[in-house]
């Protein structure tokens, strides 16, 4: 078994491969929406590319991870804060991968005089961006209160997802010609939409590390 200060150290370069898959998935994000206002098919292409790293990354920190709760044994607060890191990676994985898919939708989009994509998705990337960095400073801090703000914060995405969705809505009704337009965007707010459930999910971890108990955040 190593020695606590060995332990910790390992915690810490945990702490900061999660950090940086976190800034992995945010630049997915913003390059996503970005190739999709300017339908940039290929920084579209770049995403989908990038998110093969991600992957790899998240299957390597899973590796780490595993290792050490097997040579270290722990209990208490440290296993619940490996058990964490798991679920947090797992998310950040699963947001890059809603970014590589609004990425996708852009190259099914392609270049369309008609892709008039709506301001509000603009809106839903700034707030899921402060969403994250909320979301990982609650992780490195402990800190509860701002774990629980997540939740306010992803109702928001939730209301201009949902106003987004109407708007489309009322567009296939007077524009059935552009079907594929408004299902690819229909499809982009859902998938940011998703992104903020995955942050709130991270927020829910880091209440079970702080305080030992399951919490419902979405």
């Amino acid at each position: 078994m190593q020695t606590r200060g060995q332990f910790d150290q390992e915690l810490k370069a945990i702490d900061n491969a999660i950090v940086e898959v976190a800034n992995l998935a945010e630049k997915a994000l913003k390059n996503a929406v970005e190739s999709l206002f300017n339908q940039d098919i290929q920084l579209a292409e770049q995403v989908i590319e990038a998110d093969k790293d991600i992957d790899k990354k998240e299957l390597e920190l899973n590796d780490k991870i595993v290792l050490l709760i097997a040579k270290q044994n722990p209990v208490a607060t440290d296993l619940r804060r490996l058990i964490t890191a798991l679920q947090i990676v797992a998310d950040l994985e699963r947001m890059a991968d809603n970014a590589r898919n609004i990425a996708r939708s852009t190259i099914r989009l392609g270049e369309s005089e008609e892709a008039l994509i709506p301001k509000r998705l603009h809106t839903m990337k700034d707030a899921l961006i402060h969403m994250l960095h909320t979301a990982i400073t609650a992780f490195m801090e402990e800190d509860s209160k701002l774990a629980s703000q997540l939740a306010e914060m992803d109702d928001f995405v939730d209301k201009e997802n949902k106003l987004i969705l109407s708007e489309l809505l009322g567009e296939t009704a007077t524009n059935p010609d552009k079907i594929q337009y408004i299902m690819q965007i229909s499809l982009c707010s859902r998938y940011l939409e998703r992104f903020g459930d995955h942050i709130t999910n991270i927020g829910e971890s880091i209440l079970y590390l702080i305080k030992g108990e399951n919490y419902n955040l979405n």
